[in-house]
């Protein structure tokens, strides 16, 4: 157990709770208690309060004042209709830019994402998939329209899971470098037609790696829980706490 778990601080505990909803070692439409966790870890209720809401902003789970904190529900056919937003929101942005384009903020998103050199690493590590989301934020706040960037962040916080259980594999992570490149270098050749082509096409392609590997992973754990399976929703079940 580490010196900072031991603790018991805010953040040691959003970590590990984070993880394990990732994981889906704590599967969704599970229940969990501010009591049952604050005993779990060790610790007074309040860094477990504190953990619980900021997991909620962040969409991993809905609390419900005097039942306890449900794990969010993965249903394939909403999460579609979130994308379908953020395609429609990422869009705009470019069309946003116009004329106005801020060459230099461009200039500096496709250098942080070439390819040659892989600066937030290979492996899909957490580093990397923060980075993957930060760069459709950067772009579209290059838009100038501080609304739009809000309601994308709304839609992140309701798509991140599967966002990052899309990333498989060493040719996905690759395939993203250069997809976020060459949308810059589009941008920046004034080609915002094709920079949109482009976008629609790379978001598109996530949503159905994500879909396909979420829907693995839920089967999986509902085979590991002798549940059965559901294309649809995950239904809600016992929650297994993270072990320390």
């Amino acid at each position: 157990m580490s010196e900072s778990f031991r603790k018991g601080t805010t953040g040691s505990i959003y970590q590990t709770l984070r993880q394990s909803i990732m994981n889906l070692e704590l599967y969704p439409g599970s229940r969990v208690t501010e009591t049952e966790l604050a005993q779990h870890f060790g610790v007074s209720r309040t860094p477990v309060r504190e953990a619980l809401q900021r997991l909620a902003v962040e969409g991993y789970l809905t609390i419900r004042p005097k039942h306890g904190c449900y794990i969010r529900q993965l249903d394939v056919f909403e999460l579609a209709e979130y994308y379908d937003v953020r395609v429609g929101l990422e869009l705009e942005g470019i069309a946003l830019m116009g004329q106005r384009i801020p060459y230099r903020e461009v200039a500096q998103l496709a250098e942080d994402w070439d390819p040659q050199q892989a600066r937030y690493g290979m492996s899909g590590s957490e580093e990397f998939k923060d980075a993957e989301e930060l760069f459709h934020i950067r772009l579209a706040e290059l838009c100038g329209n501080p609304i739009l960037v809000q309601y994308l962040r709304d839609v992140n916080n309701h798509i991140r899971i599967v966002r990052r259980l899309g990333l498989p594999d060493q040719d996905s992570v690759m395939q993203t470098y250069r997809e976020h490149h060459e949308i810059c270098q589009r941008i920046l050749a004034n080609d915002l037609e094709g920079a949109t082509v482009m976008l629609r096409a790379h978001i598109h392609e996530s949503q159905a790696k994500s879909r396909e590997v979420t829907l693995a992973q839920l089967q999986m754990r509902r085979r590991e829980r002798g549940l059965g399976t559901d294309a649809g929703t995950a239904s809600a079940t016992p929650g297994t706490l993270p072990a320390h």
